[in-house]
């Protein structure tokens, strides 16, 4: 029988049968901020012309770091409305209008899985909105609009900075979002500068030829340790995720010296960190297209690019909550591991599966904790020492700001999707197998504002810490059913 998730959070957006009212914490206001002035050129000097051409380029690389003046506005006048069907008959009303339109499903990520008095969270281009507006007045389906205009909150998002601290790792500033070029010179950095702490290597090469480069931490021992993998920014538009990665590496080796936890972990456990898993769609939603959600591989018989990378991994492969049709976000690949970045990884994990014994994979957003199994309504194994791990994290989380997380298995608490990296992990015989949905449940969406990259990452910081911790002691399990635990 499976064991109904616990709750430490109140909303949800997914599937339940109780209809629970949104209750945001108090977030900043989504008023614009002031606009830089820009400088004009002087044409009567092609000295100045050339300076001020460099200008524009140090602008759109530093103070606009996602590209050409934040996507040449194509977002502008596009909406996010969170409609909420009350019943079975509305739903099939709704699947059949959003099933007519173009429309970029942000919660849950495809029409599928929409049920009853769960809240879909739906980005809907500006030549779309009013004829939804429409049809769903027409239906009498519960709806609102949460995000008015998606330009002005993407500005909102990063915003316009005079400076950006990234010419070394004492100055790196870590409540800011950086580029994929940015992170991976400070991977550089930091393994220059902590060598006492840190070491970087390459798993492979993404699609575009792009190394995928992973940093380890932990304290240099002759005996083999224990291993927790950490990888983030699976899906491309999760930018809180490799916001996370770096700050768990900046708190490990900067709190190291005088917090007994962190040294403790570190002196005993090896933690593998990939900051950026998706790195070909990462840059990809910083150049072009800022809700970007798959890799960037191309498929020779559609014009559609790119795979879910958490839906390519070789376990019950492309079965529910998965897609076959490349265009579609949660698109499963031709084959399992077809993408390269999927297949490095799983090769790496393969090699070290019998030191890794925790896999951590960060996303948003939910607010949620999930274990396996993702592909079915099971239980697993070794379930109650998994459960009492995930009730720590979400516990310790809980401690420092107060927010709620609920955890549980991924296909109860979230949906049923198959070929998940988690599932894959734990299939693979490593025992502690998590994907987090960190902040928010809706405000903000995928656009989380700098202001709480801070708060987010502290909280997630005493979550992670708590899983690790709990690989030090001893979980009685059932090691007839499970093994290789």
């Amino acid at each position: 029988m499976v064991r109904r998730s616990q709750s430490f959070e109140l909303q949800s957006h997914f599937c339940s049968d109780k209809s629970d009212k949104l209750h945001p914490a108090k977030e900043p206001d989504r008023h614009p901020p002031s606009l830089i002035s820009r400088p004009r050129m002087d044409h009567g000097s092609a000295f100045r012309a050339s300076v001020l051409l460099a200008c524009v380029i140090i602008c759109s690389n530093v103070l606009c770091p996602v590209g050409a003046y934040l996507y040449n506005n194509r977002y502008a006048g596009d909406q996010v409305f969170r409609i909420t069907p009350s019943n079975d008959e509305e739903v099939r009303v709704l699947k059949k209008i959003l099933g007519h339109m173009k429309v970029d499903f942000w919660q849950p990520n495809s029409a599928a899985l929409i049920c009853q008095n769960a809240t879909v969270d739906v980005h809907v281009n500006r030549n779309d909105t009013r004829g939804l507006h429409v049809r769903l007045k027409q239906e009498r389906i519960d709806y609102r609009v949460f995000i008015s205009n998606l330009q002005k909150e993407i500005e909102k998002q990063t915003g316009y900075r005079s400076s950006r601290k990234r010419r070394s790792e004492s100055q790196y500033d870590y409540e800011v979002y950086h580029s994929l070029e940015e992170i991976q010179s400070w991977m550089f950095e930091v393994n220059r500068t902590r060598s006492d702490l840190v070491d970087m290597f390459s798993v492979g090469k993404s699609y575009e030829g792009r190394p995928l480069y992973v940093l380890q931490i932990g304290k240099r021992s002759r005996h083999q340790k224990k291993a927790v993998w950490i990888d983030c920014g699976v899906h491309a538009r999760e930018w809180i995720g490799p916001a996370f990665c770096q700050w768990f590496v900046k708190e490990a080796i900067n709190s190291y010296p005088h917090d007994s936890v962190m040294r403790r972990l570190l002196n005993q456990l090896n933690f593998y960190i990939m900051p950026v898993f998706n790195v070909d769609g990462y840059h990809f939603s910083w150049t072009t297209d800022r809700f970007w959600r798959k890799t960037r591989s191309k498929n020779h018989k559609f014009h559609c690019r790119g795979v879910d990378a958490n839906r390519n991994w070789k376990v019950k492969w492309c079965d529910e909550g998965a897609s076959s049709h490349p265009c579609d976000d949660t698109y499963c690949g031709p084959f399992p591991e077809s993408e390269p970045e999927v297949k490095a990884v799983a090769k790496f994990l393969r090699k070290h599966k019998k030191r890794v014994k925790a896999y951590i994979s960060i996303h948003a957003y939910a607010q949620m904790l999930l274990y396996p199994y993702s592909y079915k309504y099971a239980t697993i194994p070794n379930f109650n020492c998994v459960e009492s791990a995930a009730h720590n994290a979400v516990t310790a989380l809980y401690s420092a700001y107060g927010v709620r997380y609920r955890y549980g298995p991924a296909s109860t608490t979230l949906y049923v999707s198959s070929g998940s990296s988690i599932d894959w992990a734990y299939r693979n015989g490593i025992p502690y197998a998590f994907a987090f949905e960190l902040r928010d449940t809706g405000y903000f969406g995928f656009l989380l504002p700098e202001s709480l990259i801070n708060p987010t990452c502290t909280e997630t910081m005493r979550a992670v810490k708590a899983i690790a911790s709990g690989l030090l002691k001893k979980c009685e399990t059932d090691r007839e059913r499970f093994p290789y635990i």
